[in-house]
């Protein structure tokens, strides 16, 4: 009867002791779980532009719609040639419908004018082939010489530059930023003599597509940012 109350009363103090053990382990894990560092990983690409949107602006002005009409006619006739000439398939071509400003209908406008409308007229184009269309640009000039004037400057009607291929390389930049959040912990553990652990917790910024500076639109710069979380350990 004495040995088995001395065999329970060491099994209970093995036991006391081990459970000891295992609470200081798991107050030692739980403190770990709140040491942590959180790095940001940036990744950008250049890339062209693979879609441009040129709009062709003109104007007509007069007294008789009629004549403004056969004029814009012979104008957007001009301007398709000169397009399709230069490598443009007809349908990257659409003519907007001619938007007509009555300057007598102006209440405002206690002067005269000298015609009644004013007539902007806008063809579009729209096209995957940035190089011809650039070339196109820079030869616009020549259609002075069939009588066609295209107005620049215009704010409301300026050239862009999409890329729209951001799928292509969205896995491998997000892989490129999440190495550079790993190579930065790395350093921060190792700086302050710890081990990096697992992961806690992650997110991906959005992506943007900026132009490179404002003399290359079709140059374009993708952005993305991810934040990663780390525990450290011992």
């Amino acid at each position: 009867m004495k040995n088995s109350l001395v065999i329970s009363f060491a099994l209970l103090a093995v036991a006391v002791v081990v459970l000891g053990f295992a609470l200081k382990a798991g107050i030692d894990r739980f403190s770990d779980r709140d040491r942590v560092v959180t790095v940001r990983g940036l990744c950008e690409k250049e890339v062209s532009a693979n879609k441009v949107t040129w709009p062709i602006v003109t104007k007509e002005m007069g007294n008789d719609l009629g004549a403004i009409y056969t004029r814009i006619e012979n104008t957007n006739k001009i301007i398709a040639d000169f397009l399709r000439n230069g490598g443009i398939d007809q349908s990257e071509i659409a003519v907007n419908p001619p938007q007509v400003y009555d300057q007598a209908a102006d209440r405002y406008n206690s002067n005269a004018p000298a015609y009644r409308y004013q007539v902007t007229n806008v063809i579009v184009v729209t096209s995957s082939k940035i190089d011809k269309v650039r070339e196109l640009m820079k030869q616009q000039t020549s259609l002075m010489r069939s009588g066609v004037a295209v107005v620049a400057g215009d704010y409301n009607y300026s050239t862009s530059y999409e890329y729209t291929e951001l799928n292509s390389i969205k896995p491998e930049m997000i892989a490129e930023a999440t190495a550079n959040a790993r190579e930065a912990a790395d350093k921060f553990a190792a700086d302050s003599h710890s081990k990096l652990g697992k992961i806690k917790t992650a997110s991906q910024g959005q992506f943007s597509i900026n132009d490179r500076d404002q003399y290359t639109p079709d140059i374009k710069t993708v952005r993305v940012v991810t934040y990663i979380t780390y525990y450290l350990e011992d």
